[in-house]
């Protein structure tokens, strides 16, 4: 596959505001390694190969075991992620998948207030809302898959 263009040079400006994005999130209190996983399970939904190359690579360079990684898109058939992580990847589907689902119930905004702060909720949603925006610019300028290396590597 070859990349159609490069978005970053051709709007510098846009670019730039979503790095802010990307930075934001990362001054969060969310988990680094509950990040990865968000950001993995929505490029698996938005079948983002770029970015699946990019967030399993940082991942693993942030600790993360291959098993979780292999059974991420099976996360409820297992035990391996923690409550606070099947919440965060409960709401990364129902963001994702929003013309689906068409938002979450008030059980589910309950259950997701009993893991995550009203702060941290709305951090998860910006953090959701940015890996779905990533997944469609490599999406649709076909972002080449298999270069990223993750930094400091």
């Amino acid at each position: 596959m070859t990349a159609r263009l490069n978005y970053a040079q051709i709007a510098p400006d846009a670019f730039k505001t979503m790095l802010a994005f990307e930075q934001y999130i990362h001054t969060t209190t969310l988990e680094p390694a509950l990040l990865e996983l968000v950001k993995t399970r929505s490029s698996q939904i938005n079948g983002c190969a770029y970015c699946l190359d990019m967030h399993t690579k940082d991942a693993r360079a942030k600790g993360e075991t291959e098993q979780r990684l292999y059974l991420l898109n099976a996360w409820r058939e297992t035990d391996f992620y923690t409550e606070r992580e099947r919440a965060a990847l409960a709401l990364t589907e129902k963001m994702t998948e929003v013309a689906q689902t068409h938002g979450i119930s008030d059980e589910e905004y309950a259950e997701i207030l009993t893991h995550f702060s009203e702060k941290e909720f709305v951090d998860l949603m910006y953090a959701i809302n940015t890996i779905n925006s990533w997944n469609r610019l490599a999406i649709f300028t076909k972002a080449e898959p298999g270069h990223y290396r993750p930094t400091g590597k």
